[in-house]
């Protein structure tokens, strides 16, 4: 594996921990304030910290001489990068929401919304991607893992299930988006969409709820967290990471969020799992390892 390909896995791994951790932080901020509420708060705080983050980063790189001036042409493409890429997250947000809303329960959300990693390389057939064959292997071993995982009373269709499915498919298109732009700057591009999802979220924070600063004082730990580790930093990775890796590995990657979701609940909650969810993590561990190998092709033999 090459050296960029392996810090660009890593990244993608390390967002899936810290998403996963958000769990516990976006369950008890649920407890406090609306989820509209809840997101455009975390939405603002992350790209209000990256600011800093892209002035850091223009000096550095002014001080190394690898700073380019950017050009009317290409702020455009950062800008438009980072409102479709913000639109296509909230989207996603809201269906996932809704859905939970409407009775879906968090272990099948967490499952549906997974899918996004079975979707993305589907979408990439139509943009002429390739995928080899052991990792569509590795995402159907990867999904079977994620359903003992998340799935622990039956599977029973209900029109909640639907609506948490349009998030996978916006997560998906998500994936694929941030690849599309793959050449503008992804800590600007980051900061952006985050900015653009907070916009949208604020619009339906005051048709839908009653929000009121004593929530976000209350829940404020839980915001921090979010805000900075999930949406500021999280998102960051993903987005620079996409550069040297494909979208089918990176959802493959992104969905071990789930898995460190049950850790987290471990470790921050004490709710042990089951035997079925252990055997659930394994089954994904080692599914996203698998995928990770360059397996040599087989020569031809030459009559």
């Amino acid at each position: 594996m090459k050296k960029n390909n392996l810090l660009a896995n890593l990244m993608l791994l390390a967002a899936a921990i810290i998403w996963g951790c958000a769990f516990v932080a976006q369950s008890e901020g649920m407890e406090i304030m609306g989820p509209f509420t809840y997101y455009a708060a975390r939405c603002y705080l992350g790209a209000v910290v990256l600011l800093p983050v892209i002035f850091a980063s223009d000096w550095a790189k002014k001080k190394i001489g690898a700073y380019k001036e950017p050009t009317v042409a290409s702020n455009k493409r950062t800008i438009i990068a980072g409102v479709s890429c913000g639109c296509v997250m909230f989207v996603a947000a809201m269906f996932q929401q809704i859905g939970m809303a409407m009775g879906t329960g968090s272990g099948k959300a967490g499952f549906i919304t997974a899918m996004y990693m079975l979707i993305v390389p589907i979408i990439g057939l139509f943009m002429k991607k390739r995928v080899r064959p052991v990792v569509w292997g590795c995402l159907m071993v990867a999904a079977f893992g994620l359903y003992l995982l998340c799935i622990t009373d039956g599977f029973n269709f209900r029109t909640s299930d639907l609506v948490v499915f349009g998030c996978a498919i916006a997560f998906a298109f998500h994936i694929v988006v941030i690849d599309v732009f793959s050449d503008v700057d992804g800590i600007k591009l980051s900061c952006i969409q985050l900015a653009v999802a907070a916009v949208l979220a604020t619009v339906f924070m005051f048709i839908l709820e009653d929000p009121t600063w004593q929530q976000i004082k209350d829940g404020w730990l839980s915001i921090a967290y979010a805000g900075v580790m999930s949406s500021g930093v999280a998102f960051t990775f993903q987005v620079l990471a996409q550069k040297k890796t494909n979208p089918t590995m990176a959802s493959l990657l992104m969905s071990l969020e789930s898995v460190f979701a049950v850790l987290g609940g471990i470790v921050f909650q004490g709710d042990v799992p089951s035997l079925r969810e252990a055997i659930g993590c394994v089954i994904m561990f080692a599914a996203i390892v698998v995928a990770q190998i360059d397996f040599p092709k087989k020569e031809k033999r030459v009559a």
